[in-house]
């Protein structure tokens, strides 16, 4: 069962959310932001914004050289607010830059997810300028691969799953962060 504790003043530093596309950062931040009281943010939607036009029209244009500079930029501005939950594109956390940036001034929270569930996920979506391929299936299988190094360097890891609706992410969530001390603190 969902907790519905204000935990508004008990946040320390911003949560960021990283991991692969379809992993759910961007519900699972709406949910847990929701239940923390804390803004919720989405680089992605705030690159699109700035730039009105979308990510996939930003890397048929400019490139993805482009766009990842775009993504550091957007990424510094959000951290310099105050602490919410921060869903970040896939491929921010690759970046040492962005590490760096989010272990100054946050906490990274990797979702992972199994390329099985992910590909469920995001198989019918034409919004994802990466899987634009002749085997979009094995192309995220590799990203999987070839990004797994740079998530497994988050400060916490939570597992997703097909059967895990998003209230329970949020618990999982916020069971991980109360876990590490100075992240998350009960305001009551």
């Amino acid at each position: 069962m969902a907790e519905t504790n204000d935990m508004t003043a008990g946040l320390q530093r911003h949560l960021v959310l990283v991991g692969m596309m379809g992993a759910g950062k961007t519900a699972v931040g709406k949910a847990l932001a929701a239940r923390l009281g804390v803004p919720f943010l989405d680089s992605d939607a705030e690159i699109e914004r700035a730039a009105a036009m979308s990510i996939a029209e930003i890397f048929a244009r400019d490139g993805q050289s482009f766009f990842r500079a775009r993504e550091t930029e957007v990424l510094s501005r959000l951290l310099d607010g105050p602490p919410g939950v921060l869903s970040t594109g896939g491929g921010v956390f690759l970046s040492d830059t962005n590490r760096a940036l989010i272990a100054e001034k946050g906490v990274s929270v990797w979702l992972r997810a199994e390329p099985d569930l992910l590909w469920s996920r995001v198989r019918h979506k034409a919004t994802r300028p990466l899987l634009r391929t002749a085997d979009p299936r094995g192309t995220l299988e590799q990203l999987c691969a070839e990004r797994r190094p740079s998530y497994e360097q988050a400060e916490l890891a939570v597992d997703c799953a097909p059967e895990v609706p998003i209230e329970a992410m949020v618990d999982r969530v916020i069971a991980a962060l109360r876990a590490h001390p100075g992240i998350l603190e009960d305001a009551t």
